[in-house]
C-alpha cells in the first residue's frame, strides 16, 4: 500500500474515534464562555528578587507557586567575568522562573505584584507571560479547576 494511502487510512481512523477524555479534546469552557476560568502567570526574574516577589505574591493572595532555577538571555546577551585573571564569557545568565496558577480575575493583580517587586530599572529585570489554563486537578482530593488552586 503506498504511503499516501496509509496516511489517508490513519487519518480516517482518527476521525472516527472521538476523544473520550476531557483532556484530549479542546476545552469547551474556553469557547463557550469566551474566557478561561484560570490563568498561569509565568515570570522570569533575577534570582536575588525571589524573596521580594514571593512576599508580594503572598500579600496579593497567592497560596502557592513553583520556582525553577533557569538560565537564559534576552537583550542582555550575557556578559564577561574575570576569574583568577582570566576573562570568561557568560552567555546564559542565571534566572528564576516563577509559575503561579490563579483565577482569571486575579491574574492582573498577580502581574502587578510581580512587576512591582521584581523591577530594578536595569536591563535583565525579566519577563512575565500569562497563559490560559484549561483544567486543573488537585491530586489528593480530586478537586478540579478553580477549587484545585
Amino acid at each position: 500500500m503506498p504511503f499516501d494511502s496509509l496516511l489517508a487510512a490513519a487519518n480516517a481512523s482518527e476521525a472516527r474515534t472521538a476523544p473520550s477524555s476531557q483532556y484530549a479534546r479542546s476545552s469547551g469552557r474556553a469557547q463557550a464562555g469566551g474566557q478561561n476560568p484560570m490563568k498561569i502567570v509565568m515570570a522570569i526574574i533575577k534570582p536575588f528578587k525571589l524573596d521580594e516577589v514571593r512576599d508580594a505574591l503572598t500579600a496579593a493572595g497567592v497560596h502557592g507557586l513553583t520556582v525553577t532555577e533557569v538560565k537564559g538571555y534576552g537583550r542582555q546577551k550575557g556578559h564577561t567575568e574575570i576569574y583568577r585573571g582570566t576573562e570568561y564569557a557568560v552567555n546564559f545568565l542565571p534566572k528564576v522562573k516563577i509559575e503561579v496558577a490563579v483565577a482569571s480575575e486575579q491574574a492582573d493583580k498577580v502581574v502587578e505584584a510581580i512587576t512591582a517587586a521584581a523591577k530594578t530599572g536595569q536591563i535583565g529585570d525579566g519577563k512575565i507571560f500569562v497563559l490560559n489554563l484549561d483544567h486543573a486537578v488537585r491530586i489528593r482530593t480530586g478537586e478540579t479547576d478553580s477549587a484545585a488552586l
